[in-house]
């Protein structure tokens, strides 16, 4: 009976134990010394492709690749011996042979187990395909990586490299594996390496190496390089690795230098600073132009070269360009003052320009000490003043002087009786009265290069109505003219020539009484072409007069001054009889009127 409950016993240890393995997720067997499967789950009979107890009492190595079952007994044997749990082929790599003769890693962990029957293996199995697949896509994208990759183990061990890395260290990927990661740093930060390296595996995040400092690397022909290196810690089945992102800055460092060297050289004052306003660079130029030495410029903000009445608001106007990032001249429109070291200021013209670099965007200040330029434009400023006032001068004794003349020449006519002489001496007053004027507008002008030849009009046409004792009620005279800017030595014979017209045109064109109208017009044309005409419509000219060959004076007035302005003269001589002359409004095409 007791022997009857022992084997009870021991049948419910075993179903329990089936049980357990049974239930497990992981696929489980137990072979006996034999080789032989005495027991295995479901998850193993799936996971190799057999049916249900399919393989039990088979050997073992019917689940082994037949390349690895020649030396597998010799193995299975060896375990027998020294017993103990251990994963198996420590170092190797494992694979599984299914029914349908597929391969598949896999990862082996081997317990011994202690039964009635003698010493059983329990073997767990875990299929390590989809890590596998994981491990090889995550090489596949360290390998099609842009930059150099290099992984290495908390020993300091070059675990992997990429393609990238090799070309730019120089070794071949079998020269470089497994070696120490300070094969690729320069023999002068050797010996500090592994103290930051092993503060780095204490605090494990991802993040720039060596921040704030400049990083160089080491190739295989001895050649060093500077270098930008991103640490990312990876946790793996072997603990956690380090994968290093390492960046060629050579390039980079030449296009600095290129622009350092390009910044040095500017003839101005060049300033460069950070969006915070601090002095990121400065130049020689700059040096000289504020006084300071470079050192005591450097990473100070730049409100120290602005006077003291300028820098509370120069930090929203420093914001303001950051927030509208484009090439243009600061405070356009106002006066810019900077201040040297010394405590003097000077006036100052700066050019910003927005600058892209790895630590973000900053602005270069072209800045030139237009001092001298300040002083000439003062001078030039005093200069154009007192010509101004000398030129207002001799206008002013011109008009009294054509005054005088006038007034001499009304006395002269006051003794005469011949009227045809005094008629004469009208004539010249209105055409000195003709000139005066024009200079009185030029006087009272504040710009003595050009007239606007609009107002000498309006002020001249009533002047002569009034000296020919014109009524309104008998001629109309009708004044239709556009501001037109003319140079002195047009707007003189100009004058003369409208003087001569209208004066031709109250003596003549009305007699006997006769009532009529008189249209005066004056416009700027295409090509800056200036159009005068002067029409009546009055008796008209008779068909007698030549105007090649009259002997006139005004109407020879009127031709010579038109060949003054470099004009041309057009003549109606009835219905209505219109004098058309066309002349450029250019001044450099006019000949001087003296």
């Amino acid at each position: 009976m007791v022997n009857d409950l022992s084997a009870d016993i021991r049948q419910r240890g075993r179903e329990v134990f089936r049980r357990v393995v049974e239930a497990v997720p992981s696929a489980m067997l137990a072979i006996g010394p034999d080789g032989r499967i005495v027991l295995a789950n479901a998850q193993l009979d799936q996971l190799f492709g057999y049916a249900r107890g399919e393989l039990v009492g088979q050997s073992i190595e019917v689940l082994v690749p037949e390349r690895y079952r020649h030396g597998h007994p010799d193995l299975r044997q060896g375990f027998f011996a020294r017993p103990q749990s251990r994963p198996m082929g420590a170092g190797r790599d494992l694979y599984g042979l299914r029914k349908d003769g597929s391969e598949f890693p896999v990862e082996i962990g081997l317990n011994p187990i202690e039964t009635e029957d003698g010493t059983l293996v329990l073997s767990s199995i875990i299929d390590l395909s989809p890590r596998k697949r994981i491990e090889e896509r995550f090489r596949r994208v360290v390998e099609a990586a842009p930059n150099a990759m290099v992984m290495i183990n908390s020993a300091g061990l070059i675990e992997m490299v990429n393609n990238q890395a090799e070309r730019l260290f120089g070794y071949d990927r079998a020269e470089i594996l497994g070696r120490p990661i300070e094969t690729l740093v320069p023999m002068r930060f050797r010996p500090g390496h592994p103290q930051l390296r092993s503060d780095f595996f204490t605090d494990l995040q991802s993040r720039p190496m060596g921040a704030g400092r400049d990083l160089y690397a080491l190739r295989k022909d001895g050649s060093e390089f500077p270098v930008e290196i991103g640490l990312n810690p990876i946790e793996t089945d072997e603990g956690t690795l380090v994968l290093s992102s390492i960046i060629d800055l050579s390039p980079r460092k030449r296009v600095e230098e290129r622009f350092r060297r390009v910044v040095e050289a500017a003839p101005s004052a060049m300033v460069m600073i950070t969006r915070a306003g601090l002095i990121e660079m400065v130049n020689d130029q700059a040096e000289r132009m504020f006084g300071y030495d470079r050192a005591d410029l450097l990473g100070r903000s730049v409100e120290i070269l602005l006077p003291n009445r300028f820098r509370q608001n120069h930090p929203q106007l420093r914001s303001d360009f950051f927030t509208d990032l484009q090439s243009r001249s600061m405070g356009a429109g106002r006066d810019l003052y900077a201040l040297r070291k010394d405590g003097s200021e000077f006036p100052v013209e700066i050019g910003l320009n927005p600058i892209e670099t790895e630590e973000g965007t900053m602005v270069l200040s072209a800045i030139v000490d237009i001092s001298d330029r300040k002083q000439k434009e003062q001078r030039i400023e005093e200069a154009l003043e007192e010509k101004n006032i000398l030129l207002a001068e001799i206008h002013h004794r011109v008009k009294n002087n054509l005054q005088i003349v006038h007034s001499l020449l009304d006395l002269q006519s006051a003794r005469l009786t011949d009227q045809a002489a005094i008629e004469m001496l009208n004539d010249s007053k209105n055409r000195v009265s003709s000139m005066a004027l024009i200079h009185q507008i030029l006087y009272q002008s504040k710009d003595f290069a050009e007239i606007d030849f609009r107002s000498v009009l309006e002020s001249l046409v009533p002047t002569l109505t009034q000296s020919y004792r014109v009524s309104p009620t008998d001629i109309d005279v009708q004044l239709d003219a556009e501001n037109v800017l003319l140079a002195l030595n047009a707007a003189i014979p100009c004058g003369l020539i409208v003087n001569e017209l209208i004066s031709n045109a109250l003596k003549h064109a009305f007699p006997a009484g006769r009532s009529g109208r008189i249209n005066i017009s004056m416009k700027l044309g295409d090509g800056d072409i200036v159009e005068l005409r002067v029409e009546d419509n009055g008796v008209g000219i008779p068909a007698e007069i030549d105007f090649e060959t009259t002997s006139t004076l005004g109407l020879q007035l009127v031709q010579l001054l038109t060949s003054q302005l470099k004009g041309t003269l057009d003549v109606n001589r009835v219905n209505p009889t219109c004098f058309t002359i066309a002349f450029p409004a250019v001044r450099s095409n006019f000949e001087s009127s003296t």
